[in-house]
């Protein structure tokens, strides 16, 4: 009686049977998303380690398990492996959502939500096996949040940022303080308005260079308009 001798595994058997493809994938998608999270993390900003991660993770399976079931049904309308990853691209919009605030005319966490939009395309590229870009878009991803910040602060800097109290007579407009500030290189960056008796109170957040906020009022007091002008 003869023995059949005992095949040995190949590479490829082994990949198929022990999903070691989908395990590089999940595994790149942590360390991408991971890369991202710790930079948000020390950054202090609310969408941080944690949630990186899993959103990269999340969508690199998602993606995973399309390709696989339009494999599965190919040939069917079944078929369509961008299905589930559309409604990725679909729904990372409402966890960015919960990211942005809004208060008292300033709106913040823009860069949050956008980051996360970002990991979840890397997630997704991910699991469609397109390694390099997503180690490739992770990179560019960490020079635009680390990167540009810096330049960003430095921009700032040179540019000073305070807040004002402005009383003028009712009917008067933003946009007529505003014309009158930008003549002497001075932004309204933020405003809210209230009216108090017969006066009306402008409370706005100025943006421009450090000398020129005094000549910026200045010129304010010289119009017939404006009753006080108050900086902190």
């Amino acid at each position: 009686m003869l023995i059949a001798p005992m095949q040995v595994p190949t590479l490829d058997t082994m990949i198929s049977v022990f999903r070691l493809d989908l395990a590089l994938k999940l595994l790149l998608a942590v360390l991408c998303g991971g890369a991202i999270g710790f930079e948000r993390q020390i950054a202090g900003k609310p969408a941080g380690l944690r949630t990186n991660i899993l959103i990269c993770l999340g969508s690199a399976l998602a993606m995973d398990v399309s390709m696989h079931l339009g494999d599965s049904f190919s040939g069917t309308r079944l078929g369509d492996p961008g299905r589930i990853a559309a409604q990725v691209v679909t729904g990372i919009g409402f966890i960015g959502a919960g990211t942005i605030m809004q208060s008292r005319g300033t709106i913040t966490g823009l860069t949050s939500a956008a980051t996360i939009w970002a990991v979840a395309m890397i997630g997704l590229a991910t699991g469609s096996g397109f390694y390099i870009e997503a180690l490739g878009t992770t990179a560019m991803v960490m020079v635009v949040l680390m990167g540009l910040g810096r330049l960003e602060h430095g921009l700032l800097r040179a540019h000073r940022s305070i807040s004002a109290s402005i009383r003028v007579k009712k009917g008067v407009t933003r946009d007529a303080l505003e014309e009158t500030m930008r003549a002497e290189g001075i932004v309204i960056v933020e405003a809210a308005m209230y009216d108090h008796r017969n006066d009306r109170v402008f409370e706005v957040r100025l943006r421009g260079p450090a000398r020129q906020f005094a000549v910026a009022r200045e010129a304010l007091l010289e119009r017939e308009d404006v009753l006080g002008v108050y900086l902190d």
